[in-house]
């Protein structure tokens, strides 16, 4: 039998020191993806352990020129949600100033809270200026439906009432009707549902037309509803026509105002999209 050959200190040393670099190449961490460091979440001197579960140390924005904004939707409105559906969206950083979107994608893990169910929809961006950062808090409108060339009124119109006198005499008998056959705003709306939040083509409402020193009746078919101003529909309704939304008080009026009553125009918008 030969001798065994073992290895000198000198190839023991260079063992060591390989093993040494190899393991002083594991403190150097190296991020996945390129991007802009939103937060650190680690400090220097803070032992990192792997694990199965790899620590955070850094939370990194891949994109600032393309970002999300993600909207908790109820789980009665989600079903009018799709993908590629326009959003108009505001922040608080910049008043008065509507960014566009589109709807990316709508999850399907939805979240309950107090007992009511919601879903996280993702609205996608852009942001080439960068003038939108992180966290900040948006208001959403949906673009639910579009619409060109329609009239519009204020939403104050369709609720106002007056009393019998400030109607014009030939529409007062109209008023001794039962109450079921008199025309109101809200007659054909369904229970709890408001004229802004009414269904498209299925409600009907009364506007009130200035006629001299007294109103009268205008029935309109009701439509779509930014929550300002709706979409009308009737045969009697012209492009700049006065309509009544509401009573002036006699106190803040002028001294030679002779009409109480606040007149508003129909105007007829381009475009009208229900949110």
């Amino acid at each position: 039998r030969g001798p065994t050959c073992r290895p000198g200190p000198a190839a023991q040393t260079k063992a060591v020191l390989q093993r040494a670099l190899r393991n002083l190449g594991y403190c150097t961490i190296i991020s996945p993806v390129k991007g802009v460091i939103i937060d650190r979440r680690v400090n220097i001197g803070q032992t990192v352990v792997a694990s199965l579960n790899a620590p955070s140390l850094f939370l990194i924005a891949k994109d600032l020129t393309r970002m999300q904004v993600w909207v908790a939707v109820n789980e009665a409105d989600i079903g009018k949600i799709h993908p590629g559906q326009p959003v108009t969206f505001t922040v608080d950083a910049f008043p008065g100033e509507t960014f566009q979107g589109t709807v990316g994608k709508v999850r399907l893990n939805a979240a309950m809270t107090q007992n009511v169910v919601t879903y996280t929809v993702e609205i996608v961006t852009d942001n080439t200026d960068k003038r939108l950062l992180p966290y900040l808090t948006a208001n959403v409108q949906f673009e639910l439906q579009h619409l060109s060339n329609v009239l519009l009124v204020p939403n104050a119109a369709l609720h106002w009432e007056p009393k019998t006198e400030q109607i014009a005499p030939v529409f007062r008998k109209a008023l001794q009707q039962p109450d079921q056959n008199r025309p109101k705003v809200d007659q054909g709306r369904q229970p709890g549902v408001k004229a802004d939040q009414a269904p498209a083509g299925i409600d009907r409402g009364v506007i009130w037309s200035l006629e001299g020193q007294y109103v009268r009746p205008v029935t309109v078919r009701v439509g779509l509803s930014d929550g300002a101003v709706t979409q009308v529909q009737g045969q009697d309704l012209t492009d700049g026509r006065t309509v009544v939304t509401g009573i002036q008080s006699q106190k803040a009026a002028p001294a030679d105002a002779k009409n109480p009553f606040t007149p508003q125009f129909l105007r007829r918008s381009r475009s009208e999209g229900s949110r």
